[in-house]
């Protein structure tokens, strides 16, 4: 049995929905693939990514909000995971984004990150939205400038991620709107 406990959100070409028992094997895949996870903290054994899966589940109705799973409309195939996420002592309420390799260079992070910024602003009343990213990852650091946010500065990542390096790249609601009459 499925039971969805978030919104379902749909671009041309995507489902964003919240997480599934069928994401099982397609996310725990995509966290062992040491290309898809070198910038987002590296390759997850089945155990991590497990629990991985299961915390972005459990904050929806937590917190409300959480990553959700991209699912292209042409294939149903689990594609990544992307959306709102904050954590405790995370930086900033972020919209982060993950697409499996094989999908990478099809526009689906940014069609995706677009639809969850527009639901962070309209639908949760967030003010700024933030992306931590590591200094080297260039593809989403242009994915983030495609998108209208700005470099801020260095990220602090709460444990167990302290170690990592990130940056915080950024832009409010009103910038984010600004940007999209444009």
């Amino acid at each position: 049995m499925t039971v969805t406990l978030g919104p379902i959100l749909e671009t041309e070409r995507l489902i964003l929905r919240p997480p599934e028992t069928a994401d099982l094997e397609p996310w725990m895949a995509f966290s062992a693939d040491e290309e898809t996870m070198r910038y987002i903290g590296g390759v997850q054994p089945r155990s991590v990514a497990w629990r991985s899966v299961c915390a972005a589940a459990g904050a929806w109705p937590i917190r409300g909000f959480s990553w959700f799973s991209v699912i292209e409309k042409s294939t149903g195939r689990w594609i990544g995971r992307l959306g709102p996420w904050q954590p405790e002592g995370w930086p900033g309420t972020e919209v982060g984004w993950g697409i499996v390799r094989e999908a990478w260079g099809q526009g689906y992070a940014r069609e995706g990150a677009t639809a969850a910024i527009d639901y962070v602003f309209d639908e949760l009343g967030w003010t700024e939205v933030i992306h931590t990213i590591d200094p080297e990852n260039v593809a989403s650091q242009a994915l983030a400038r495609r998108l209208g946010s700005t470099l801020k500065g260095p990220a602090k990542i709460p444990p167990p991620f302290e170690n990592l390096v990130a940056e915080v790249w950024s832009q409010t609601a009103d910038e984010w709107r600004m940007n999209r009459a444009r």
